[in-house]
């Protein structure tokens, strides 16, 4: 499906009155609707745009229905084409639908019937478009090593993934510390049509200042003490590829002028050289701050605040999406103890479940590795936790009433409900296959077949093994 979300209908006849009924129903319900009054003028038109639907002439002059149908299918493979059809070329539409065509609908047609034609294609476009989703998905989140989940906002970030790896669209990527920015930016670039292009990591807060335009954009030989012999920057060793500018909000205002300019004139000129160098890099930046606030305080440059902000990708918290945080743990128990098959305590789980997490997913992570390294059983239990996450029930506002402790998600019942909750919409999702819900899930095979005759998931005899 395009960017908008609405389904792209093209009509393609020699009838100026049939392009225009057709136009309308398609309007009514909502697509984006292009005309053509020829097979030519379609495939023309097929260069620069992609529609999701088509519906077609069989009888057009120069070119029929039945030629256009290949040319289009070879362009456009997943684009859904129906043909319009007189009651005496039935045999004819029949073999355009073993060309690939969609369906068939024989005119003189009633609006209703050609409605019920054009929403039966919109569901077959949208069925393909989210079955591709979710392979991209459980392959993404192999990747993304940790963000991943079930919740709706993970499902939102993980189709913006899907959405971005294909494109050379910069993207700044927001978020707490923590919340796994750079892991998103390597899913964008490594699952998309230039996986095998190189990838440069720069962490601006960590360049030093002095430093900062030679490690960027080189240097030439001399250029100042120390300078023994030339060097490439790394938007150079990026070219061709992508350059990921994490904690951008770091960079120093001079720098960021010349980090604009590069991003202009897509070239950059080393210290100490007179020659300017062409570069094609995408950039995908990050920051844990809200430069919308830093360029009205005059700490960012506006300008480049809107060079870099074509597209926002924002990453929740782990505090946001707490129904997520019994998949991770038993992700990273698995991560971390391969084969060893260790569990969690509901005491630990709910103690876990209190805690608001601010360092997100790397203090998860960290939190679970200390528990397995210094705990003696294949259970975790509370005190096998950091203290900071024992101790987070007590270091409430003191604002919150003495009852507050007592939260009633954090119940026994509660937490395996949701477990269970979660566990069941992902196996839904992917029609029983085991293999793929333990994989979106991220948790082993042997972890998923437990839970699954825990909680009587998926136990009949049409769930994939």
């Amino acid at each position: 499906m395009t960017d908008d979300l609405r389904a792209r209908f093209l009509i393609v006849d020699d009838h100026q009155s049939i392009r225009k009924l057709c136009m309308t129903v398609g309007g009514s319900l909502g697509f984006h609707c292009m005309e053509a009054e020829s097979a030519e003028a379609a495939l023309a038109y097929l260069e620069t745009d992609s529609p999701d639907i088509i519906l077609a002439d069989l009888m057009m002059p120069h070119m029929t229905g039945l030629e256009f149908l290949p040319r289009v299918k070879q362009i456009l493979p997943r684009t859904e084409i129906a043909i319009m059809t007189g009651h005496g070329s039935i045999e004819t539409a029949v073999q355009a639908m073993k060309l690939g065509a969609y369906d068939y609908i024989t005119k003189p047609f009633r609006i209703e019937e050609l409605r019920l034609l054009l929403q039966r294609m919109e569901e077959k476009v949208k069925l393909v478009a989210e079955n591709q989703f979710l392979r991209d998905r459980v392959s993404t989140e192999m990747e993304l090593n940790g963000i991943i989940g079930s919740s709706s906002k993970i499902q939102d970030v993980l189709r913006m993934v899907a959405r971005l790896k294909d494109t050379r669209t910069p993207v700044l990527i927001t978020g707490e510390s923590g919340t796994g920015k750079e892991l998103v930016a390597r899913a964008i670039h490594y699952r998309g049509l230039f996986a095998k292009r190189p990838f440069v990591a720069v962490d601006c807060g960590a360049l030093v200042p002095t430093l900062i335009e030679s490690e960027l954009f080189g240097y030439e030989k001399g250029a100042f003490t120390g300078a023994h012999k030339s060097k490439e920057g790394l938007f150079q060793t990026a070219s061709g590829g992508a350059i990921f500018l994490d904690e951008i909000g770091e960079l120093p205002l001079e720098m960021q002028a010349k980090l604009l300019r590069v991003l202009q004139e897509k070239e950059v000129r080393p210290v100490g050289s007179n020659q300017k160098v062409k570069v094609d890099v995408r950039v995908i930046a990050a920051t844990n701050r809200d430069l919308e606030t830093a360029y009205k305080e005059g700490t960012f440059r506006k300008d480049l605040y809107f060079r870099l902000n074509v597209v926002t990708l924002h990453l929740p918290t782990l505090r946001e999406r707490k129904s997520d945080l019994p998949t991770l743990v038993h992700y990273f128990l698995d991560k971390l103890a391969p084969g060893r098959m260790i569990t969690i305590s509901s005491a630990a789980m709910k103690c876990m479940l209190q805690y608001d997490w601010p360092g997100n997913v790397r203090e998860l992570e960290n939190a679970v590795e200390r528990a397995v390294a210094l705990g003696s059983q294949d259970i975790l239990e509370e005190h096998d936790l950091p203290p900071a996450v024992r101790e987070g029930q007590e270091a409430q506002p003191e604002t919150e009433t003495v009852a507050a402790p007592a939260k009633p998600a954090a119940s026994d019942t509660d937490l395996e409900e949701l477990e269970r909750v979660t566990i069941q919409r992902v196996f839904e999702q992917v029609n029983g296959d085991k293999v793929r819900a333990g994989k979106m899930l991220g948790i082993s095979r042997a972890t998923l077949y437990r839970k699954l005759k825990r909680y009587n998931i998926g136990m009949s005899k049409g769930a994939s093994a």
